[in-house]
């Protein structure tokens, strides 16, 4: 009788304990009105195509789960002519265009002592944790406040760190204020960052570092994922072929053995920088820093950026249709996923904003351009420097007239013109309209004619949002659709068009509604949006505007 009585009791007990834990797991689901943590993802140089061009390779916990769960920007474009990855990250961060935030360029010339300005070096600062050269670096050239310098001005004790295998992608994409800063040092093999940001490494860094897994990474043999054979959406139109195959290359040999570059006979840290166990690396650190620095853990949003940048090193050397390019990604995939499950089983996806973007896209081989009947080429700045100055002895006199050609920009010796009595406009002008006869030279403007218009729409708009005029050339080119510079590399980013401009950005977790988003979306945009979205003051530079769709 006890047993009967007690069975519908224990019954009653068991529900309502399901219910509770049902309850109690429906209210932890549920987000917080401010996102605990704000993870950014910057894939460098990864056009907007290889999402669609890979997907049925891809697995679904990476790049397709986001893409599909998450509100999906399908028409987000950089609104600049030079798009680079430092401009790229700059603008990302602090929702500002180059002629504003003034990271005009990876690098410039300084029109004070005509000396190569890298846009993050610094000599004042010193490298915490790694070799003497390593951690030269901080954001003094970024004129502008951050999305992240906004956070820790807002919350002192919200937390920002950045990370990248490049000091300049760690740098940019987090600003001046971050708690840490870290990017990895070729000499010795450590993550390591500059006195700008810290005085010495957390434990947490250190400990990382004496695991060795840099060393374990660079001794690895690069094979590829699947045979490749079924790498379709690459151009292997070489491998493919049985009477090509007899007369292939050495690499060519180990591809067809599924090797894509075999172990070094040297540790070569560097090689990282070009290989996807970069961005094993850096995932792994950026897993790291999430259980190092407690991010997410309490109610003070944080901010994590991460930044893959040897996809922009494998882009260059290899090509977007390269089979190297696609292993990457393929990869890359897999260690997004893996990131993704770490975030959601530590932090939980009701917490956590992330932001999936690019800094750049990349433009076609000119080879493989050829083989599809499209037109394109190479264009030769240091012939065409050499012409140009020929042409500037003959007008003017023996001079040293142009002190520098850096990514489609012309540097003038402005001493020399002023001793010369010649007008800095004129002969910017006379230039500009000797260079414009050059084959694959589409557009070409001025400083002068920059900084005295307003361009509101066009091509001439984009020349003006990625002018600075204290540290832009005083001649800008922009080659035709399809046109590279020959600058060692096998291509390169640096237009307006869709192939450089278009990226993807993807919004995923916390309150995130999945949609597509078909509206234009300027790159700008995002961190307006993100303050918006956590209630704060917008970076100081700040041009864009919030993304409706996103805040809605």
């Amino acid at each position: 009788m006890f047993q009967s009585a007690f069975k519908p009791l224990a019954l009653a007990l068991l529900l309502l304990l399901q219910i509770s834990a049902g309850k109690a797991q429906h209210s932890l689901s549920i987000p917080p009105e401010k996102p605990k943590l704000i993870v950014q993802i910057v894939v460098s140089q990864m056009r907007l195509d290889y999402l669609q061009r890979y997907e049925s390779k891809f697995t679904y916990n990476g790049f397709r789960m986001i893409a599909s769960e998450g509100a999906f920007c399908k028409n987000a474009r950089y609104n600049y002519l030079l798009t680079q990855a430092y401009p790229g990250l700059a603008t990302i961060s602090t929702g500002g265009n180059p002629s504003t935030h003034g990271i005009v360029s990876d690098k410039w010339i300084s029109k004070l002592t005509n000396e190569e300005i890298k846009a993050v070096a610094d000599d004042k600062a010193e490298t915490v944790g790694g070799s003497f050269f390593s951690g030269k670096y901080s954001p003094k050239n970024l004129v502008t406040s951050t999305l992240g310098d906004e956070i820790r001005i807002s919350n002192p004790r919200s937390k920002v760190i950045g990370i990248s295998m490049d000091a300049g992608s760690a740098i940019l994409s987090t600003g001046h204020n971050a708690n840490g800063v870290y990017w990895f040092d070729t000499e010795r093999g450590f993550w390591v960052s500059s006195s700008h940001f810290l005085k010495a490494a957390p434990a947490w860094v250190d400990t990382f570092n004496t695991k060795g897994f840099a060393q374990l990474y660079t001794e690895r043999e690069w094979n590829a994922l699947n045979p490749i054979s079924q790498y379709e959406e690459a151009d292997t139109a070489t491998v493919k072929n049985e009477e090509s195959k007899k007369r292939i290359t050495q690499k060519l040999k180990l591809m067809l053995a599924g090797i894509i570059q075999g172990k070094k006979s040297k540790t070569d840290f560097a090689s990282l920088n070009q290989t996807p166990f970069g961005n094993l690396l850096t995932k792994d650190f950026a897993i790291a820093a999430i259980v190092g620095e407690e991010l997410g853990m309490d109610d003070h949003t944080d901010l994590l950026t991460v930044t893959f940048s040897p996809t922009r090193n494998i882009s260059q050397k290899y090509g977007p249709h390269s089979i190297e390019i696609e292993d990457t990604y393929l990869k890359l995939d897999r260690e997004i996923a893996h990131f993704l499950q770490f975030i959601n089983a530590t932090v939980g996806k009701e917490n956590v904003l992330v932001v999936l973007t690019s800094d750049q896209g990349v433009a076609s081989t000119p080879d493989h351009m050829e083989k599809a009947k499209i037109p394109g080429g190479y264009f030769d700045p240091n012939k065409a420097m050499m012409l140009l100055s020929s042409y500037l002895n003959i007008t003017y006199g023996t001079g040293k007239w142009v002190v520098a050609f850096h990514e489609k920009q012309i540097y003038l010796n402005h001493r020399l013109i002023e001793d010369s009595n010649l007008q800095l406009a004129e002969v910017q002008q006379r230039i500009a309209n000797f260079m414009i006869q050059f084959t694959g030279v589409a557009n070409v403007s001025t400083g002068q004619v920059l900084q005295t218009s307003n361009f509101t729409s066009g091509i001439l708009q984009k020349f003006q949002n990625s002018y600075n005029p204290r540290r832009s050339g005083d001649i800008i080119i922009n080659l035709e659709p399809g046109w590279v510079e020959k600058n060692g590399t096998v291509t390169s980013a640096n237009s307006p068009y869709s192939y450089d401009a278009h990226v993807p950005l993807i919004w995923y977790g916390w309150k995130i509604k999945r949609k597509a988003i078909l509206n234009p979306v300027s790159m700008t945009d995002i961190a307006p949006t993100i303050s918006t979205l956590i209630g704060i003051t917008w970076p100081n530079g700040a041009t864009g505007t919030p993304i409706r769709e996103i805040i809605e």
